[in-house]
């Protein structure tokens, strides 16, 4: 697996005219070597491959990443910028989120020209191969029965931070590792707020609940919505939904190679504009998602990025009035050669409990 992105990471490098490739995000670090060590760096050049970090390490490297040249130190920057002298290598990119201190460092120590890049180990991320597209599958899965775990057990005096945490408890218990953001749980007013996560506020009879979580499986997320309601709502709250579900059902069905975030956006966004709810779609069609919870492609209306097979990405619309309820709907959506698959394809109609 990692031989494989190595070489195409190289094949990047003589385009971009680089010759050595400083990796320092843990993410890419992990998608290039598997190496799940929380410090270090790694050093790819047009001949060797480092992986440069302390003796914490050591027989975790020995018995798991022999493909890669072990430098053991507590200088990962320095010994990255001697390796480079001693192949005589004459431009090293870096990538630019790391900080202005180790910039600096960087600045002053290297022999080579330095070329700050972008997102360059991302774009390769964003495509994933059949054994990423099933640890998300498998997440999906998970989450499916996380979802039906709150429908079964969300009731009237419990906290939403309660419910919050009996489902951290039962997806740990079904095989995903952590949550990859905090687990959005918002009731009553509050499902007015996008971002409402979990507070000790009790549920009550007749509150519209909005639940959005991520749990990694083997390193890579899902990242679902959905909202449900403890009780009767009313018609003018059922409607809503129904609108947010068929921008949902729109944006989707218009996923395939070729066709760009911004057009999905205008396509799910314009629905609900239609409808005369523009004004309370207040955030981005979806994302990326992946070894991190936001990663390319975006959706959305500032994104020109175009769709291609191995991308998965998520499509969330929703509508927030302020006084009457907040819906949102979110699906994890692989692009395939021919068109899409939903990965979260459990119920999503309007449910009263």
């Amino acid at each position: 697996m990692s031989s494989k992105r190595v070489e195409n990471l190289r094949e990047l490098m003589v385009k971009m005219s680089i010759d050595s490739f400083l990796v320092t995000d843990p993410l890419n670090i992990y998608y290039l070597s598997g190496f799940t060590g929380d410090d270090g760096l790694l050093l790819v050049t047009e001949n060797s491959q480092y992986l440069i970090t302390d003796s914490r390490f050591e027989q975790q490297i020995k018995a798991n990443h022999s493909d890669w040249k072990f430098c053991k130190t507590r200088n990962y920057l320095k010994t990255a910028c001697e390796l480079v002298e001693k192949e005589h290598l004459s431009a090293m990119a870096f990538e630019d989120t790391i900080s202005y201190q180790d910039y600096d460092f960087i600045d002053e120590n290297a022999v080579s020209d330095i070329v700050p890049v972008s997102a360059v180990i991302e774009k390769l991320r964003a495509i994933k191969d059949q054994n990423e597209i099933n640890e998300i599958r498998e997440s999906c899965k998970i989450a499916g029965k996380g979802y039906e775990f709150m429908l079964q057990n969300a009731h009237v005096s419990q906290s939403e931070l309660e419910l919050s945490n009996e489902l951290d408890y039962f997806m740990k218990k079904n095989g995903t590792e952590e949550k990859s953001f905090e687990t959005i749980v918002a009731s009553g007013d509050r499902t007015t707020w996008p971002h409402g996560t979990a507070t000790r506020k009790l549920l009550e009879d007749g509150d519209l609940l909005t639940v959005d979580f991520g749990y990694y499986y083997h390193h890579y997320t899902s990242d679902v919505t959905r909202t449900f309601s403890l009780g009767k709502q009313t018609q003018k709250v059922k409607d809503l939904y129904q609108i947010v579900l068929e921008a949902e059902r729109r944006t989707i069905e218009a996923i395939k190679p070729g066709v760009s975030g911004r057009k999905l956006d205008e396509i799910g966004r314009g629905f609900i504009e239609e409808k005369g709810y523009g004004k309370y779609f207040n955030h981005g069609m979806g994302h990326g998602i992946g070894l991190n919870i936001h990663e390319l492609p975006n959706v959305g209306s500032r994104f020109p990025d175009i769709m291609e097979a191995g991308h998965i990405v998520t499509i969330e619309p929703g509508i927030y009035v302020p006084g009457t309820a907040g819906i949102r709907i979110e699906d994890d959506v692989l692009v395939t050669e021919t068109g899409f698959e939903i990965l979260t394809n459990f119920p999503k109609d309007y449910c009263e409990i």
